[in-house]
């Protein structure tokens, strides 16, 4: 059911409230959709989201995952919403606010009670403290849960924290983040960087995100999508060291060895299970290209 090689790479937050955008959505090269009913959303206008997101869901969005981030359980909108998508065409529902194992059981049960499809997973967002307390309990709640979002604004106010360049502030969350999700077989997805303008800084960003584990990076507007798709796709170097490393292996291994050597490194079975990692997501790029 949950499938670790699907291409996150980009995964674009929608306001639910805005037609527009959400028509524009299905030309956007944006590997995952979060159609937003929670904080993109006024409370004037959660009603009227709600069926914009439900009538684009229908015509649908091309290859793009399509997952619908509802208002939280404990307030006046969560279950209509929950109510609303379950029987739809979303892949998955995003939950806010996580803080504990029994809020995702308690979606997983009511996905069931109202017969959702079986494809249908969660994402959990974890962006208070208390989540960051409480990532082994979440991590392992469901086995619906299929992706942890980080959602380092929300953090960063919590915390009383500033953002700086480096995200000082919040590398201690995200290092356990990634740890929860490697932990538990989960995807994990990365926080959104907030200055449009600072291409330099969104680069550092996916950068930072990439090489500390992360499948890939939520966003807040269109055009931060081709850098995160550049960032978090595999190279074509990447893409030929790991076709090396297996062939290298596979000569090694024939020969009865158990490692390999290759351009004086050492290739042993962790390098090659990375290496059939990426190759899987390579694979399933080309799919959608």
């Amino acid at each position: 059911m949950i499938n670790i090689h699907r291409p996150r790479r980009s995964v674009l937050y929608m306001p639910g409230a805005n037609t527009r955008a959400l028509e524009k959505a299905k030309i956007l090269p944006a590997d995952s959709l979060i159609l937003d009913l929670e904080d993109a959303v006024a409370p004037d206008t959660k009603a009227a989201a709600r069926a914009n997101i439900l009538t684009a869901l229908e015509s649908g969005f091309g290859y793009r995952e399509a997952v619908v981030r509802i208002n939280g359980l404990n307030t006046a909108w969560g279950l209509d919403d929950l109510r609303t998508f379950a029987a739809s065409k979303a892949d998955a529902i995003v939950l806010p606010k996580v803080e504990s194992a029994a809020q995702i059981q308690a979606v997983a049960t009511l996905l069931k009670e109202l017969n959702a499809p079986a494809t249908m997973t969660i994402w959990a967002m974890i962006e208070t403290p208390m989540a960051i307390f409480k990532l082994q309990e979440i991590a392992s709640a469901h086995p619906l849960l299929e992706s942890l979002v980080l959602g380092t604004s929300d953090l960063v106010k919590d915390l009383h924290a500033r953002h700086t360049p480096n995200r000082a502030e919040t590398q201690t969350a995200l290092s356990l983040s990634v740890l929860a999700a490697r932990a538990y077989g989960l995807c994990v997805l990365d926080g959104v960087h907030l200055s449009l303008a600072d291409e330099a800084g969104l680069k550092q960003s996916c950068i930072q995100g990439r090489d500390m584990g992360f499948d890939g990076k939520t966003l807040i507007h269109p055009n931060q999508i081709a850098l995160a798709n550049e960032i978090f796709g595999p190279s074509p170097t990447e893409i030929s060291e790991a076709q090396e490393k297996i062939a290298a292996y596979e000569v090694a291994i024939q020969s009865g060895a158990g490692i390999a050597v290759l351009n004086g490194r050492l290739i042993e079975e962790l390098h090659i299970q990375d290496a059939k990692r990426i190759l899987a997501l390579a694979s399933a790029l080309r799919m959608i290209s």
